[in-house]
C-alpha cells in the first residue's frame, strides 16, 4: 500500500516536472488531476506531508502547482476545468497546506471563471482556439499510459463535455465555502468583488439545471460567510453584495428574484442585527433599487414590490426614514417622481397605522399623511404619465381606507380641509389633454364619492356630465361609473338633474357596451328607486295642512327623492332619451310590471293626501312625470295597467275640461289677471290628458268593447270641438287611430274608420278657416274706412273674434296632426285656405283673386301666420308634387322673415324636406345656411344642429361655401354653439372627412379675410352680403384672434403629414403669390391675408412635435410602454419627417427673403410680421437652416443684419415709449442732446444681443459676429468730423442689396 502511494507520488511529480520544462504555463495532464485528486480525497497528513516533502527533492516548490493548475481551469474543457477547480480547492483545504503559498489572485479569478463556464452550456475548447498537446517520456514503464503523447483534439473534448457531471460543481461550491474559512480576503478587493458577483450570477445561470435549491443553499452560505471582518470592511462587503444582487431582484419573477428576496430578508437582516455597517447597506439598498428602477409598468412593478418586502423586515424608526425619503424623491427627476408615487400607495396600504389611528399621537405628525400630501402633489405633475399614476393610486387608497372606519373618519377630515382644493384638482383633471390623466381623475371621483357624505360641487358635477360626452370609450365608461356612483349616494336636485342630462343621452352612442350600461343604470338608479318608493308610499296625513306643506306632505311619502326624479324626466332635453330607453328595455322585456303598479300608486296617493286636506279637486296634479313614465312603460305592460284606474282620471280630467267654459287667452288676460299658478295648472293638466291618452292608447288592447266604443266616441267629439291645446290634439288623433286599428277585425277595415273621421274633421276644419278669413276680412274693409283705422274696443265683438281666431289656430293644427296620421287623405280644399293665409298682405294679381288675401295674417295673427306655415310643411312632407311647388316659397319666408319662431320652424321643415326630397333642397342648402348668422341664438344652434346630422348622414356634402360657413360657428357668440362647433370639428369631422381641414385650409383664409385680390383664386359665390356676413373682416385685434382661433382649430386636427403640406401651400400660394404680385399687398383684405399668414406659419401648432400623432393614430390612450416595433416605425417617421422639414425650409427661406425686399421697396406694415415669423423660423428649423447657412455665408449675413435692424428698431420704440424714459426726459435732456440718441443706444445694445442669441441657435458653427464683415453704409461726414454711431438714422438703408463692397465694423 505504501509503494502504491510512492509511486502515485512519484508520478504526479514527474508528470509535473515534465510539464514545466516543456511550457510552464502549459496545463497539467488530466491523468495527473485523478492522481493529485485521489491523493487528496485521502486526508492523510503524512502522505500529504510526504508529497510536499518531495518537491525540493526535484528543484520543485509548492507554488509551481498554481501554473498548470490555473492553466487547466481558463483553457481546458469543461469537465477538465472543473476538476482542476476541484484539485485546488482540495489543495487549498489539505492538512497543513501552505495556504498562503498556494492561493494567488490570479488562481483564485482563473477558478471562479472556471466555474462560471461549468454553468453555461458546454462548448467544444478548440472552436476558435488551440489544441491542447502534452508530451511524456517515461524512463521505466508499470502502466499503459508510462509512455504516451497526449493531443486533445476537438472531438476529445466534445466527448469530455458530454461525459460532464453536475455533482462535481457541487463539491467545488461546498470546498469553496470551506476555503473561505482559510483565506481572508481583505487584501484581495478584487477578488472578492469576482467572488460576489459569481456567486450572485449562479441562481440566474442555474436555472434549468437539477438541485436548484441546493446550488442557492451554497450561494447563501459563501455570502453570508463573506459578510465577516476578516474579508474586509463589513460594511462594503455588504454593499458590494446587495449591488450584485440587485440585477436578481429587478428581473422578472423567477427562482433567482425568490433567492435574492429570501437572502435579504434572511441572511442579510439578521446580519444587520448584529453589524452597523450590515444595517446600513441594507437601508440603503431600497434608495438604491428606487434609483435603478426602470420606468417600464411591469419591470417597475417589480422593483416596488421588492422594496415593500425589504421595508417591511426593517425596524419602525428605519421604516420611517425611508418614508421621508421617498417622499423627498417624490420632487426629483422624472423616473423617481413615479415610482415614488407607486412607493406611497403600497407604503401606506402595507405597513402598520400610516395615519396614528391606533396610537395616541396627532394625525399632523403621522409620516403617511406627509405620504398624502405628497400623493395629491403629484396629481398635478407637469408629467402626464405621474399625473395619471398619481391620481389612480390616491384612488386605489382612497377605496382601501374606506373600509376601515378609523381610517375613514381620518382620511375624511384629512381631505375635508382641503375639499375645495381637491375639487379644483378633479376639475382641471378631468378635463386634462391627455386620456390616461381623465380616466384616472374620474376614478377617483367615484372612490371619493364615497367618502363625503356631503354634497358634489357644482362644477365638478358639471364636469363629470362634460365627460359624458368624451370621444374615448373608455373615459365615457369611466365618467358614467363617477356620476353613477355620487347618484347613488346623493339624491339632491343637482346630481339628479345632471345625471339625467349626461347619461340617458348615451343610449344613443356608438359603442353598443355604453348603451347596455346606460339601459342598465337607468333600470337601477330610476326605475328600481321609483318602483321602490311607490311600493312604500303610504297615506297617512294630518288633515291640518296648508297648501304647500301638502305637497310637502307627498314629497315625504316617497323615500330617495322618487319625486324629484319623476319631476326631472318632464325636462324637455331629458324626455326623448328617456323615451328611447323605455322603448329598448321593453324589447328586451326587461321591465317588470312593478314600475307599472308602482307609478299608479304615487298618482292614487298623491290624490288621496290632496283630497283629505278638502282641497279642490281641480287644482290637484299628479306629481310631475308620473303620467310620462306611466304613459311609456304601459306600451309593454299593458296588463299591469288597471283600466278602472285610467276611467277614474280620464273622467276627472276630461270633466274639468268640460265644466270649464272655454275662455280665449284675451278673456283670460281680462277677467283672471290676479290668479296665479292658473295657466301653469292648466299646461299640468294638458300634458297629463296626452299621457294618459297614450297610457290608454298603449292598453286599448285590454280594454272591453264598450268602454273603447265610448271612448272612441268621445275623442272624436273632443277633436271636432277645436277647443284643445295644441299638445292634446296629437294624442287625441293618435289614441283615435289607435283604437280603430285595435277594435278594427282587418287592417282594411280600420283604414277605411280612419279615413272617415278624417274627412270628417278635415271638412270642419275647412269650415272654420274659411270663416275666419270672411269675417277678418269684412272687418278689414270696415276699418278701412277710418282714417286712422278704428281700433275695436274690449267687447263682446272683440271676444267673438278671439274665439274665432283660437279656432282658426287648433283647425290649422288638427289638420297637421291629420295629414300625418292619414297621409292619403283628399287635401284640396285645404290647400288654397293654406295659401291664402301666407301669402296674406302680398301684392299680386292671383293674390287677390283670394277671399282675405289683402289683409295680412301675419301682422293681425301672427300664431295662425306661423301655424299655417307648419301645416303646409307637413302638407309637402306628405305630397311631392306639392313640397316641389311651395319649397320656393318656404326659402323666400325664410330669408325675409323678422319672426323668430317662424324662421326656426321652417329651418326643421326645411331639414326634413332634404331628407324626403335631397335633389330638390340641395340648390337651397347656401340659403338654409344663412341662418348659421342669424341674430337669435335659438335659430343658429337650431341649424347648426340639424346640419351636421345632415352631414353626418350625408344628406348634405360638405363641398362649396358649406365647410367654411361652418368655421363661423367656433367663435359664436354664444358658448353652447362653440362648444358644439368644437366637437363637430374636433370629433365627428375629424373622424368622417380627416382630410376637408387640410385641402380647405388656405380657400378658408380668403375667405375669412373677404379677399378677392388674388390673380390665381376664383372669386367666391354669393352675394357681397353672404360673404360680409360670413367673414370676419378687419385687421382689428379682436377680428385677427377670431380668425387665429379658427386656424389653431384646423390645424390641431391634422396629421403631422398635412402639417407640412400647409406649411408648403401657406408659402406657395400666399408668400410666393405675394412675391410675384399675384396677390396685391397693397389692399387691406391682402394685407390681412398675408399677415393671418405670418401668424400661421409663427404658431406653435402648424409645428411637429415628437408627441404629435397621425390622424389615424389620434384618441388612443397613452400608455406606459411601448414595443420595439413601435418604436422602429417612430424612428422611421421621424427620418423621413426630417427630410421633409430640411426640404420645406430650404424652398421657404428664399420666399421670405424675396418677400422681404419686396415690402421693403414699399415701405409695408407688414415687414414686422415677416421678421417676425423669420425669427420664429430661425429658432424652430434651426437645424435645417443651419445647412442652408453653411452653404450660404452671404445669405447668413444677410439675414443676422436683417434681423438687427429689426431688432434694433423694435427696441428703440420700445424704449422711447417706455415709462420710465418719459419720468426721467427732463434730466437726460440737460446730459444728452436728444432722447433719441438714448434710445438708438439702448437699441443696438439689443438688437445685437438678440442677433447673437439668434445666431447661436441658428449656427453654433458659424464664427461670431465681430469676426464677420458684417455689411454698413458708409457715415455721413459733416463738418466736425464722422457722427457717432448711434447717431446714425435706421431708414438709410434701402440700397443695402444693391451695394457690392462694404467698410469692416469692428465691434468693442
Amino acid at each position: 500500500m505504501e509503494e502504491e502511494e510512492d509511486a502515485t507520488i512519484s508520478r504526479i511529480i514527474t508528470d509535473l516536472e515534465e510539464t514545466l520544462n516543456q511550457n510552464p504555463t502549459s496545463p497539467i495532464s488530466h491523468s495527473t488531476l485523478l492522481d493529485l485528486q485521489s491523493l487528496l480525497n485521502t486526508n492523510d497528513p503524512d502522505l500529504i506531508f510526504r508529497f510536499f516533502d518531495q518537491l525540493p527533492s526535484r528543484n520543485l516548490s509548492v507554488s509551481s502547482l498554481i501554473n498548470p493548475i490555473s492553466s487547466v481551469m481558463d483553457g481546458g474543457p469543461t469537465n477538465l476545468s472543473l476538476l482542476g477547480s476541484k484539485v485546488y480547492l482540495s489543495l487549498l483545504l489539505s492538512p497543513n497546506s501552505p495556504v498562503f503559498t498556494l492561493f494567488t489572485p490570479m488562481a483564485f479569478l482563473s477558478l471562479l471563471r472556471s466555474i462560471r463556464r461549468s454553468l453555461k452550456h458546454p462548448q467544444p475548447a478548440s472552436n476558435g482556439g488551440p489544441q491542447v498537446t502534452v508530451t511524456r517520456k517515461r524512463k521505466s514503464g508499470g502502466r499503459t499510459r508510462a509512455s504516451k503523447n497526449i493531443t486533445r483534439s476537438s472531438d476529445e473534448f466534445n466527448q469530455d463535455d458530454s461525459e460532464y457531471d453536475g455533482r462535481t460543481l457541487f463539491i467545488v461550491l461546498e470546498k469553496l465555502e470551506s476555503a473561505m474559512s482559510l483565506i481572508y480576503l481583505n487584501r484581495f478587493s478584487d477578488s472578492l468583488k469576482s467572488l460576489i458577483q459569481m456567486v450572485a450570477e449562479i441562481p440566474v445561470l442555474s436555472l434549468e439545471l437539477g438541485g436548484y435549491n441546493g446550488l442557492t443553499d451554497l450561494c447563501s452560505r459563501i455570502l453570508s460567510r463573506l459578510l465577516r471582518s476578516e474579508h474586509g470592511d463589513v460594511a462594503r462587503t455588504a454593499a458590494e453584495v446587495l449591488k450584485s444582487l440587485t440585477s436578481l431582484i429587478l428581473m422578472g419573477k423567477s427562482q433567482a428574484r425568490t433567492f435574492a428576496l429570501g437572502f435579504l430578508r434572511g441572511k442579510m437582516m439578521a446580519a444587520a442585527k448584529e453589524s452597523e455597517g450590515v444595517k446600513k447597506a441594507v437601508l440603503n439598498l431600497p434608495k438604491y433599487l428606487a434609483n435603478k428602477a426602470p420606468e417600464k409598468a411591469e419591470p417597475r412593478g417589480l422593483a416596488v414590490e421588492a422594496i415593500i418586502e425589504i421595508v417591511k423586515a426593517m425596524e419602525f424608526e428605519d421604516q420611517v426614514a425611508f418614508v421621508e425619503y421617498t417622499v423627498k424623491m417624490s420632487q426629483g427627476k422624472d423616473n423617481l417622481r413615479l415610482i415614488a408615487v407607486d412607493l406611497i400607495l403600497i407604503l401606506m396600504m402595507s405597513l402598520r397605522d400610516p395615519l396614528s389611528v391606533d396610537l395616541d399621537g396627532a394625525v399632523e405628525d403621522s409620516w403617511g399623511l406627509s405620504c398624502l400630501e405628497a400623493l395629491i402633489r403629484r396629481c398635478s405633475d407637469s408629467s402626464a404619465a405621474i399625473r395619471a399614476r398619481a391620481l389612480s393610486n390616491l384612488a386605489q387608497l382612497v377605496g382601501d381606507f374606506i373600509s376601515n372606519e378609523k381610517n375613514k373618519e381620518v382620511l375624511k377630515k384629512v381631505m375635508g380641509f382641503r375639499e375645495g382644493e381637491m375639487n379644483s384638482l378633479l376639475r382641471k383633471r378631468c378635463m386634462d389633454e391627455k386620456a390616461a390623466v381623465r380616466k384616472a381623475a374620474l376614478l377617483l371621483v367615484t372612490k371619493l364619492t364615497g367618502l363625503f357624505g356631503g354634497s358634489v360641487d357644482g362644477i365638478l358635477l358639471k364636469t363629470l356630465g362634460m365627460s359624458c360626452s368624451d370621444p374615448l370609450v373608455s373615459i365615457r365608461k369611466a365618467a358614467i361609473s363617477a356620476i353613477s356612483e355620487a347618484f347613488r349616494t346623493f339624491s339632491d336636485e343637482s346630481v339628479t338633474a345632471e345625471w339625467l342630462h349626461s347619461v340617458p343621452r348615451l343610449i344613443t352612442d356608438n359603442e353598443t357596451s355604453i348603451q347596455e350600461e346606460c339601459e342598465k343604470l337607468f333600470l337601477e338608479l330610476v326605475l328600481d328607486r321609483v318602483s321602490r318608493a311607490g311600493s312604500s308610499g303610504s297615506t297617512l296625513h294630518d288633515s291640518n295642512v296648508k297648501e304647500k306643506s301638502i305637497e310637502r306632505e307627498i314629497e315625504l311619502l316617497f323615500p330617495e327623492g322618487a319625486l324629484g326624479l319623476l319631476k326631472e324626466i318632464c325636462n324637455g332635453e331629458v324626455t326623448p332619451w328617456v323615451k328611447k330607453i323605455c322603448t329598448s328595455l321593453g324589447k328586451k322585456k326587461r321591465l317588470k310590471p312593478k314600475i307599472a303598479i308602482a307609478l299608479q300608486n304615487i298618482i292614487r296617493s298623491s290624490e288621496s293626501v290632496w283630497l283629505s286636506h278638502s282641497m279642490p279637486i281641480e287644482k290637484w296634479t299628479a306629481p310631475p312625470g308620473a303620467w310620462l313614465l306611466l304613459s311609456e312603460v304601459s306600451a309593454y305592460l299593458p296588463k299591469a295597467v288597471d283600466w278602472e284606474f285610467l276611467h277614474h282620471h280620464w273622467q276627472l280630467l276630461d270633466k274639468y275640461e268640460a265644466g270649464d267654459e272655454f275662455k280665449s287667452p284675451l278673456m283670460l288676460r281680462d277677467e283672471q289677471e290676479d290668479e296665479e299658478g292658473i295657466v301653469s295648472n292648466s299646461v299640468s293638466w294638458a300634458g297629463d290628458r296626452v299621457s294618459l291618452l297614450q297610457t290608454i292608447s298603449n292598453v286599448s288592447v285590454e280594454l272591453p268593447p264598450e268602454p273603447a266604443a265610448d271612448l272612441a266616441h268621445n275623442l272624436l267629439k273632443r277633436i271636432e270641438g277645436f277647443n284643445m291645446h295644441s299638445t292634446e290634439v296629437n294624442a287625441h288623433v293618435k289614441a283615435l287611430r289607435t283604437l280603430c286599428k285595435r277594435k278594427a277585425s282587418n287592417a282594411e277595415e280600420s283604414d277605411m274608420l280612419v279615413l272617415k273621421w278624417v274627412r270628417q274633421l278635415l271638412s270642419k276644419a275647412s269650415q272654420i278657416l274659411e270663416k275666419y278669413i270672411s269675417e277678418n276680412s269684412e272687418e278689414n274693409k270696415n276699418s278701412s274706412f277710418f282714417t286712422p283705422p278704428k281700433h275695436s274696443r274690449k267687447g263682446k265683438k272683440a271676444v267673438a273674434m278671439s274665439i274665432s281666431l283660437s279656432e282658426a289656430v287648433t283647425a290649422v293644427y288638427t289638420i297637421g296632426s291629420l295629414v300625418i296620421v292619414c297621409p292619403t287623405a283628399d287635401m284640396s280644399s285645404i290647400v288654397p285656405l293654406l295659401y291664402a293665409i301666407i301669402t296674406s298682405g302680398n301684392s299680386g294679381p292671383k293674390l287677390n283673386k283670394l277671399p282675405g288675401s289683402s289683409v295680412s295674417t301675419k301682422q293681425i295673427a301672427p300664431s295662425l301666420y306661423i301655424q299655417a306655415w307648419l301645416t303646409m310643411g307637413k302638407l309637402c312632407l306628405a305630397d311631392g308634387k306639392l313640397a316641389k311647388s311651395y319649397i320656393p316659397l318656404f326659402v323666400q319666408e325664410l330669408e325675409k322673415s323678422d319672426c323668430v319662431a317662424l324662421r326656426n320652424n321652417i329651418v326643421v321643415m326645411m331639414a326634413d324636406f332634404c331628407v324626403r326630397y335631397t335633389a330638390l333642397v340641395d340648390c337651397y342648402i347656401a340659403k338654409i345656411t344663412m341662418c348659421l348668422r342669424d341674430p337669435c341664438e335659438l335659430v343658429r344652434r337650431q341649424t347648426f344642429i340639424l346640419l351636421s346630422r345632415l352631414l353626418q348622414r350625408d344628406y348634405v356634402k360638405w363641398r362649396g361655401v358649406l365647410f367654411h360657413r361652418f368655421l363661423l360657428s367656433l367663435v359664436d357668440e354664444s358658448e353652447k354653439i362653440r362648444q358644439l362647433a368644437d366637437f363637430l370639428f374636433g370629433n365627428i369631422l375629424k373622424a368622417k372627412a380627416p382630410l376637408l381641414a387640410y385641402n380647405s385650409f388656405v380657400e378658408a383664409i380668403f375667405v375669412l379675410n373677404d379677399c378677392h385680390v388674388h390673380n390665381g383664386l376664383n372669386d367666391s359665390k354669393g352675394s357681397q352680403t353672404e360673404r360680409r356676413l360670413f367673414s370676419i373682416r378687419g385687421n382689428d385685434e379682436r377680428s385677427r384672434s377670431k380668425r387665429m382661433h379658427i386656424y389653431v382649430s384646423l390645424l390641431k386636427q391634422m396629421a403631422p403629414e398635412h402639417l407640412l403640406a400647409t406649411f408648403a401651400k401657406l408659402c406657395a400660394e400666399i408668400l410666393a403669390a405675394a412675391s410675384d404680385g399675384m396677390l396685391n399687398t397693397e389692399d387691406a383684405t391682402g394685407q390681412s391675408v398675408l399677415q393671418d399668414a405670418f401668424q400661421i406659419l409663427a404658431c406653435k401648432e402648424i409645428r411637429i412635435t415628437p408627441t404629435r400623432r397621425s390622424a389615424s393614430e389620434a384618441g388612443e390612450i397613452e400608455e406606459e410602454a411601448g414595443d420595439t416595433g413601435a418604436s422602429s416605425a417612430a424612428a422611421k417617421g421621424r427620418a423621413i419627417t426630417q427630410a421633409v422639414r430640411k426640404g420645406l425650409i430650404q424652398n421657404t427661406i428664399p420666399i421670405f427673403i424675396e418677400l422681404k425686399r419686396l415690402l421693403e421697396s414699399k415701405n409695408s406694415p407688414l415687414t414686422g410680421s415677416l421678421m417676425e415669423c423669420l425669427r420664429i423660423l430661425l429658432k424652430d428649423y434651426k437645424n435645417e437652416i443651419d445647412d442652408i447657412l453653411v452653404a450660404d455665408r452671404q445669405l447668413q449675413k444677410e439675414l443676422i443684419y436683417d434681423m438687427q435692424k429689426y431688432e434694433s428698431a423694435k427696441a428703440a420704440a420700445a424704449v422711447a415709449t417706455s415709462p420710465a424714459l418719459s419720468k426721467r426726459r427732463s434730466n437726460l435732456a440737460t446730459k444728452l442732446q436728444t432722447d433719441s440718441r438714448v434710445a438708438s443706444a439702448m437699441a443696438d445694445a439689443a438688437a445685437a444681443a438678440t442677433a447673437r442669441s439668434v445666431l447661436k441657435e441658428v449656427n453654433t458653427q458659424t464664427p461670431p459676429l465681430s469676426a464677420m464683415s458684417v455689411p454698413k453704409l458708409k457715415t455721413a461726414q459733416g463738418q466736425g468730423g464722422t457722427t457717432a454711431r448711434h447717431d446714425r438714422p435706421l431708414h438709410v438703408l434701402e440700397s443695402l442689396r444693391s451695394r457690392k463692397t462694404f467698410d469692416s465694423d469692428e465691434e468693442n
